[in-house]
């Protein structure tokens, strides 16, 4: 039986060594051994980035960052979106995107979202709104794309948001 999923936004000052080594644990199994890329994770960003991490006890289910504007892109950005193994298809993938997507959106309105994208995955990324903003390209031997999304109109005033 799995246990109950917990989401939690944090920085990575916020969890303890042991949570650390488990979030950059799942990283490496989906980006490194699965993907046989080898590459360097630990880049600078992590430090300063918000992460979306979804817990199944102990173990990592899914996760993400988000980086500030002018940090790797001009727009903020999203990026390192895993999910776990044991977590694909079960929507998680969605649900995650959705959520950060949602939290964007009303945190910072007319804000645009610009991701580096697996090449092979943008067609996922074209649900939530994203379009190609680049050629192809290779990034650690993996073809990419940037892709933008668009700001969305912040709600007129004295609306709430659905």
């Amino acid at each position: 039986m799995t246990s109950p999923l917990r989401w939690q936004w944090c920085t990575l000052h916020e969890l303890s060594p042991a949570e650390v080594y488990t979030f950059m644990a799942a990283r490496m199994a989906v980006f490194v051994v699965e993907q046989k890329c080898p590459y360097q994770d630990a880049d600078g960003y992590d430090l300063d980035a918000q992460h979306l991490i979804v817990w199944s006890g102990t173990e990592v289910a899914a996760c993400l960052r988000v980086l500030s504007p002018r940090t790797k892109f001009a727009e903020r950005s999203i990026g390192r979106i895993i999910t776990s193994q044991a977590f694909r298809g079960t929507g998680l993938g969605r649900t995650i995107l959705t959520r950060t997507l949602e939290r964007l959106d009303a945190g910072y309105p007319g804000k645009s979202v610009r991701i580096g994208a697996q090449a092979r995955l943008s067609k996922f990324y074209e649900e939530f709104g994203f379009q190609p903003a680049s050629q192809e390209y290779m990034e650690d031997g993996v073809p990419h794309i940037e892709m933008l999304r668009s700001a969305r109109p912040a709600p007129p005033r004295g609306s709430s948001a659905p």
